[in-house]
């Protein structure tokens, strides 16, 4: 049996796994969906059309499902879908995607999303993602896995983070940020290489290194952006890494962010 405190307001319609815990003074929608050991919290709100995969916590305050921040919102059943092991802490909120952007916001599974963060509608986040506390999204933005968001970072719009990159503390980032590196600032630039969080997913140092290849020739070679992803192909083929960076890149409709 699910346990569900006398308190908590589950209404008709919410399909609830037997497993899922829900604490005081809770409210789940009733197009919600929470699946196998979803924990949520006292005075959590879960609402709207929102799938909240396994063994995810939603802690207190948080806002989950309420109705996008956009004024073209005009009241279709957008979606929802929140992946496996997720941690939505303390007041953060999170918004479902409109009709103009695709219908659905998604984050993936094993994020941390730390106190009064927010995602916003048809925000799209991969997988091992860290927003640490009053990170803000706006609408459309893409953020790709293992990628660290420093505190009070704010992201434009259609703004992307790519594989591994880490955002300083208040960064303001209004233009794409590249796989495996580190952006600080307003607007945000480019100061290295995030060797580190590359090191803790057990890369070789031979990987690495060509990463680091690949990022002096885009960022530090002077070369233009086009002959610069040309040699990163011919010299690093063998490279998954640097053919990311340059295919990220590539698909850039914001630019990029440059070193300092």
């Amino acid at each position: 049996m699910s346990q569900i405190h006398p308190t908590a307001v589950v209404e008709p319609g919410a399909e609830v796994d037997p497993s899922v815990e829900i604490g005081p003074y809770a409210v789940i929608g009733p197009h919600v969906r929470l699946a196998a050991n979803v924990v949520v919290k006292s005075h959590a709100l879960i609402t709207g059309y929102t799938d909240v995969g396994p063994e995810s916590v939603v802690y207190s305050f948080a806002s989950v499902g309420e109705i996008p921040q956009d004024q073209k919102y005009a009241g279709e059943p957008t979606r929802l879908v929140i992946g496996a092991r997720n941690q939505l802490r303390e007041h953060s909120t999170f918004n479902p995607g409109t009709a103009g952007g695709g219908g659905t916001t998604t984050l993936g599974d094993d994020n941390l999303i730390m106190i009064g963060a927010h995602v916003g509608h048809d925000s799209h986040v991969g997988n091992h993602v860290i927003m640490a506390n009053g990170v803000a999204l706006a609408g459309h933005v893409r953020i790709e896995d293992y990628a660290v968001l420093g505190g009070y970072s704010a992201i434009h719009q259609y703004a992307r983070i790519g594989e591994s990159a880490m955002l300083a503390g208040f960064a303001g980032v209004s233009q794409d940020v590249a796989p495996y590196t580190i952006a600080q600032g307003n607007h945000a630039r480019l100061i290295g290489l995030n060797r580190i969080n590359l090191e803790r997913r057990n890369l070789s140092e031979e990987r690495i290194a060509k990463v680091e290849r690949a990022y002096r020739l885009i960022f530090r070679s002077k070369l233009r952006a086009v002959d610069a992803f040309a040699l990163v192909r011919e010299e690093l083929a063998d490279s998954p890494e640097a053919e990311h960076l340059v295919a990220f890149l590539e698909k850039s409709e914001r630019g990029f962010c440059r070193v300092r």
